[in-house]
């Protein structure tokens, strides 16, 4: 996958970041966004005997998630209804929902330099029991670090070799870290669980954004299949000449 997706993601990833930050503090009374980063967000801190600490968390970009986040965005900052479908037509963009899942990963690292590179062989998403690699990642992930670093990861929606959905009928996924990512801890991998059973994407393609995002994927699409009528007829017309080209010699030899 291209890193282009990365553009507006880390536009928004700031904000998200400070919002995802505050989960473990909101009271019982938080308003539909507050509640849903609280359901979707998972997190765990280690810590040695010396105070040595590392915290991980990551946020399940459910349907639920992402529509609170655009509603928030929208009330924040007193957003006209278009601006909003502008807004939410170029989040839903970014995050390439029909092919990806993505998930937002921190690490609070308060330890030993953390050496993640590369990247897509320290974290892992495992649904019915298969694990796949991310598709995509925030590269920044790759480079040695103490203290925060965050970023989204993006893992396939489909079976490569089937063309399966992956979370079709499926009631869990489990995002694994191998231990290798910090030696804090001890060996051990940490893992985190969200229930998707009632997780879909679809409930978001509504309205004037979920049209532009048709109309791109249609156009998308025409452009292909413009390609491949090209393609197939430019094979015909060299049948054709081939054709012709044996017909005539026929025609020659039966004269003879």
């Amino acid at each position: 996958m291209r890193n282009y997706r990365f553009k507006l993601a880390a536009l928004l990833l700031a904000v998200v970041t400070a919002l995802i930050s505050l989960a473990p503090a909101l009271p019982a009374s938080a308003d539909a966004f507050d509640q849903a980063l609280l359901r979707w967000t998972k997190s765990r801190k280690i810590v040695d005997e010396d105070g040595a600490n590392l915290e991980v968390k990551a946020t399940y970009y459910s349907a639920e998630f992402i529509e609170a986040l655009v509603q928030k965005e929208s009330k924040d900052n007193l957003w006209t209804q278009s601006e909003a479908d502008d807004y939410k037509y170029k989040f839903l963009s970014s995050l390439k929902l029909d092919e990806l899942i993505p998930i937002h990963i921190e690490f609070v690292n308060n330890g030993p330099t953390m050496y993640l590179g590369p990247f897509d062989i320290m974290v892992k998403l495992r649904v019915k029991g298969k694990t796949y690699k991310p598709a995509d990642y925030d590269k920044r992930f790759n480079f040695k670090f103490q203290g925060n670093k965050e970023g989204l990861v993006f893992f396939p929606r489909f079976d490569e070799k089937s063309g399966r959905e992956l979370l079709k009928g499926v009631s869990s996924v489990n995002l694994e870290f191998s231990p290798a990512i910090s030696p804090l801890l001890e060996g051990k991998s940490i893992s985190f669980i969200w229930d998707v059973a009632d997780d879909d994407p679809q409930k978001l393609y509504q309205g004037a954004a979920a049209n532009k995002l048709e109309t791109d994927r249609l156009i998308k699409r025409l452009e292909k299949l413009r390609k491949d009528k090209a393609e197939e007829e430019s094979k015909l017309s060299s049948i054709n000449e081939e054709l012709d080209t044996i017909q005539k010699r026929l025609d020659e030899l039966a004269k003879q």
